[in-house]
């Protein structure tokens, strides 16, 4: 599947999920550009892609050359730069459509004509995305999960104008980086988050209503339905900005109360306690992301 041949990808924000794509791809072979606001700001993300190469160097399962190596792959760059050799860019922002869209517009300006530009976006639409810019046809979504260098799915998203090309070469590249492809159609929320968000939302509503304390929700999840992690404590790592803008989105497009989100997540998220990435959301944590018991 695929003609193009991907060897340079441009990764746009180094955050959490923009740091784990770039990984990722680098370790794969392939060159990238980290892409931030700021030169600065990117090269703060390959030094947290550094810090954790050098915890798996520590439990043996890397080497040093090959963390070096991949390290070496990453370039960073300022808002951008750097874009005019690359074969791909995927967008890995905030989940909100403005940021986005500007994004997408310099983007398309600085990529090469033929070049794929792909979104990490888990529920704006591609189609609305891919009509701001000049290459419809090779706008496409790539959503990574949290976090990309341990979860095996990546969740291709077609918008109406996708053409089967961008498709088959973007399917070929998420191969190549080990990931398993499921394909959706552009939907409000794709698949994979419309089953999700409304679950974690309905924790937060049994935790809102004293159903049960944060702590056990999470262990039932756990134990009752074989889930690696609690519902609570997945949205803590999502971030509780992310998932209350994915379920306003759900909400506003389907315009169903299933989708609606609770106050608890609204209170939090006005706070600013967003989950792990500023140490306090359901749960609070110490400054290596570790929960505070």
């Amino acid at each position: 599947m695929g003609t193009l041949e991907i060897r340079r990808v441009a990764v746009i924000g180094a955050g959490q999920m923009g740091r784990g794509i770039a990984q990722v791809a680098a370790t794969t072979g392939l060159t990238v550009i980290l892409s931030d606001v700021t030169e600065a700001a990117a090269e703060g993300g390959k030094k947290t892609i550094a810090s954790q190469l050098g915890r798996l160097v520590e439990k043996g399962k890397l080497t040093e050359d090959d963390r070096n190596s991949v390290l070496d792959r990453i370039v960073c760059a300022g808002q951008g730069e750097k874009l005019g050799e690359c074969q791909l860019a995927v967008e890995a922002v905030t989940e909100h459509f403005e940021t986005k869209l500007a994004i997408f517009r310099a983007v398309d300006v600085a990529l090469p004509k033929d070049a794929i530009l792909a979104t990490n976006t888990s529920s704006i639409s591609i189609t609305k995305l891919a009509a701001a810019t000049s290459r419809p046809a090779r706008v496409i979504g790539m959503h990574f999960m949290n976090p990309v260098p341990l979860m095996k799915l990546v969740e291709i998203v077609k918008g109406v104008q996708t053409s089967e090309e961008t498709y088959a070469e973007t399917h070929a590249l998420a191969v190549k980086m080990g990931k398993t492809v499921v394909t959706s159609n552009d939907a409000p929320g794709f698949m994979v988050n419309r089953i999700l968000i409304p679950m974690l939302c309905e924790a937060a509503f049994a935790l809102q209503e004293g159903v049960g304390s944060a702590e056990d929700i999470d262990t039932g999840a756990k134990l009752g339905l074989n889930h690696p992690m609690g519902p609570l404590e997945l949205a803590d790592l999502i971030g509780l900005d992310t998932v209350l803008s994915i379920a306003n989105v759900l909400h506003d497009n389907f315009g169903d109360s299933k989708y609606r989100a609770p106050n608890v997540l609204k209170n939090l998220v006005a706070a600013g306690w967003l989950g792990k990435k500023t140490g306090r959301g359901f749960y609070r944590y110490d400054a290596k992301g570790q929960r505070i018991l």
